[in-house]
């Protein structure tokens, strides 16, 4: 090494640092059965088997490959990784094979992993990453469906980002390994647990196309939101349903227009999207310090393994990255090749429904609603598919789609959403679907509301009186539902009395008993209509519709809303 090479390698020496990312993604798939055995798959959330499963109870001889046990091949598994790998843009094999990938580990019981190397079910696929806000949202700019707007033209929208996606192929899960008793004691050893050994497990592999931790956690979080919405995975990341691994590398540009390619660093098994975006940040930053420290450039032999410590935000050194030939890859004698034909391809794809992002855009689009509030949607599927039940039930019961679409979404998020996190329960008990209502129900509540029936502390009642007692009849006509809900508000005596008469009069009250309030609206001070409503609806007990006695306070002070 000559000392002007030396010289050059300083953190002076480096004009530009250009981030370079590809992700690999392991997803558990929630079949009802492990991949080459009928034992119960721990990731299917209909068994709630991960919870509550002691160590090695979901094994056979399958799993631990004793000898004669010979594995048979999950159709569910191979379905459900077509489906997700159509939704990601991917070509799907005509002929598939299983390989043996064969590597010693405690917690791996054959010495060997059956996977798929050269010809794997999915490939050669690409998704769309929509730019990100400062708020982690997708922006939301260009996403307007009105033609025309007043006023000069808005600025272009951040362009996405085309991600592509070499890879989907199914394989086993390999088991665990407990450093605490069962139940959280100490002990000085290990216990392998092999219970998660056999799960399937969908390996994504993309293109080092990412440039930012940003969109690396947007494309996690939108493939979570995709993989839940086609039941493909419970996606519960504490559970470690999803398991994400960056591997990051920085081109660094010197002063002298050289260029430079630090070694790949894989970051193995984080299960949250702060640990995702923190050990990206964290490589970004070290990394080019670290090949002025040893030298070391891309290259064969030059991939490093490393962990993440949430504790102090670091990355750590877990060992030397093996290449391909490293695992001896070879047919796996047991197993015969998957065929996928034309007819069991085409019946899948009809499975494939509107996928998150479309969604996503739809919401923002077309019912103008926020892109944090549209996300939050798309993000739990029980609660996409229930607000979108909503909207059909208010359409059908008079209202504009566009309106319908914005009503449901204050519903769902602001009065179910938050009912639904108070009981508690775990991530798939705490969607909206879990309080027990009919979307029929909650849109004929809705209605009574947009109709100015009852006001908003009265509907809080009556979806509450709505959840105690949720035995809805669903199989009678949805105007007949209407009049049952328009009964129970009734006997509650939560519908507004419409008397315009006496509500002119609580008003004449108000203004008189608030003088000062009263030309402070007069003088333009708006916000201050607040408190005057506010009495005027105390006189009423609730119930006045509080829209129809702001408009009547504006008419009678003479001002325009």
């Amino acid at each position: 090494m000559t000392g002007t090479f030396l010289a050059r390698r300083s953190l002076d020496a480096i004009a530009h640092v250009r981030l370079v990312v590809g992700m690999e993604i392991h997803v558990e798939l929630a079949t009802r059965t492990k991949l080459f055995t009928r034992v119960a798959n721990p990731a299917d959330p209909a068994t709630g088997m991960h919870d509550h499963a002691g160590a090695n109870t979901l094994i056979d001889p399958v799993v631990l490959a004793l000898p004669g046990a010979l594995p048979v091949m999950n159709k569910a598994a191979v379905e459900l990784s077509i489906l997700v790998g159509l939704a990601l843009g991917c070509r799907i094999a005509t002929h598939s094979k299983w390989d043996r990938k064969s590597y010693f580990y405690p917690d791996l019981p054959k010495a060997y992993q059956i996977s798929q190397y050269d010809l794997p079910l999915c490939f050669d696929g690409a998704v769309e990453v929509p730019a990100v806000d400062e708020r982690g949202f997708p922006d939301a700019s260009g996403t307007s469906t009105s033609t025309s707007t007043p006023g000069p033209a808005p600025a272009p929208a951040p362009a996405p980002a085309h991600i592509g996606i070499i890879r989907a192929h199914l394989e086993e899960d390999a088991g665990k390994l407990l450093h605490e008793a069962p139940g959280g004691g100490a002990i000085d050893f290990s216990i392998a647990d092999y219970n998660r050994a056999g799960t399937p497990l969908l390996e994504i592999v993309t293109q080092p196309d990412f440039t930012s931790s940003a969109q690396c956690v947007m494309f996690a979080k939108l493939l979570r939101a995709t993989c839940r919405l086609l039941r493909a995975t419970a996606g519960v990341m504490q559970q470690g349903h999803m398991r994400f691994e960056p591997n990051i590398n920085c081109v660094l540009t010197m002063h002298d227009g050289s260029v430079i390619k630090t070694p790949i660093v894989e970051v193995k098994n984080l299960n949250s999207f702060r640990s995702l975006q923190g050990a990206i940040e964290y490589e970004f930053a070290n990394q080019p310090a670290r090949w002025v420290e040893d030298g070391r450039v891309f290259g064969p032999g030059s991939k490093v393994t490393r962990g993440w410590d949430d504790g102090p935000g670091a990355t750590y050194v877990q060992r030397e990255k093996e290449d391909a030939h490293d695992y001896r890859y070879f047919p796996d004698p047991d197993l015969p090749p998957v065929h996928i034909d034309v007819a069991w391809l085409e019946s899948i794809r009809m499975r494939l429904p509107e996928l998150p992002l479309s969604r996503w855009r739809r919401y923002v689009g077309e019912y103008a609603i926020a892109s944090k509030e549209a996300f939050a949607l798309i993000d739990e599927p029980g609660s996409c598919f229930f607000y979108e039940q909503v909207i059909e039930d208010i359409v059908t019961l008079g209202h504009e789609r566009n309106r319908a679409g914005k009503i449901a979404a204050n519903l769902v998020l602001q009065q179910l959403q938050r009912r639904a996190n108070e009981r508690g329960g775990n991530e798939e008990q705490r969607g909206v679907e879990a309080l027990g209502l009919a979307a029929s129900t909650v849109a004929c509540c809705a209605v009574l509301r947009e109709n100015g029936e009852v006001n908003n502390q009265s509907l809080e009642t009556l979806l509450d009186a709505m959840i105690a007692t949720p035995a809805m009849v669903l199989d009678i006509p949805l105007s007949a539902q209407q009049e049952h809900v328009r009964d129970v508000a009734r006997q509650a005596g939560l519908l507004i009395v419409r008397d315009d008469a006496q509500t002119s009069r609580w008003i004449d009250q108000v203004l008189e008993a608030n003088a000062k309030v009263a030309q402070d609206v007069q003088q333009g001070k708006v916000a201050a209509a607040g408190r005057l409503v506010g009495e005027v609806m105390k006189l009423a007990g609730g119930k006045a519709d509080a829209k129809s006695v702001r408009s009547m306070i504006f008419e009678k002070l003479g001002v325009k809303e």
